[in-house]
């Protein structure tokens, strides 16, 4: 399975959800592809927002490896599940995204995770305090979008045999 998240930069939103997703997956044993990238090119080669790491590390996880890259088209036919942070990234990705097989892929994360916070994951960047809201809203969705996934893989696979 691979998983991409996205975001307006890269360096708030999808860093943190592609390091929580990360972690969730092998708590649970699981060996999927995770990575994220940004809907713009602004912070291409970044490492996240200072802000994300701290709240990460003090969450027990290390995002400084990220690099901040921006999708492309090859991210379309590459990845199983790309996960937009809010209706603005999901219409842009959308835009790149030309062939319907293509379109099918792309989610929001919170509506995926039949979150009842909205569509949208707050942008934190204009508001120090936010980092720590989206990391528990992050962390807490990723559970259920891992689950529903499960879910539905193993219903497609009953339904092919």
């Amino acid at each position: 399975m691979r998983i991409l998240m996205v975001c307006l930069g890269n360096i708030c939103r999808s860093p943190l959800a592609e390091g929580i997703f990360r972690k969730q997956l092998q708590l649970r044993g699981l060996d999927w592809e995770v990575d994220s990238a940004g809907t713009g090119n602004w912070h291409i080669g970044e490492q996240p927002d200072p802000r994300s790491i701290q709240v990460a590390r003090l969450q027990g996880l290390d995002i400084s490896n990220q690099r901040a890259r921006q999708i492309n088209g090859r991210d379309l036919s590459f990845f199983d599940y790309i996960f937009a942070m809010d209706r603005s990234n999901q219409r842009q990705i959308l835009e790149l995204a030309r062939q319907p097989q293509h379109r099918e892929r792309v989610y929001l994360f919170l509506e995926f995770a039949r979150s009842q916070e909205g569509p949208d994951v707050p942008d934190p960047y204009w508001n120090d305090r936010g980092f720590t809201n989206v990391y528990h809203l992050l962390d807490q969705a990723s559970q259920h979008v891992i689950e529903r996934i499960l879910e539905q893989e193993s219903t497609s696979s009953r339904g092919a045999t």
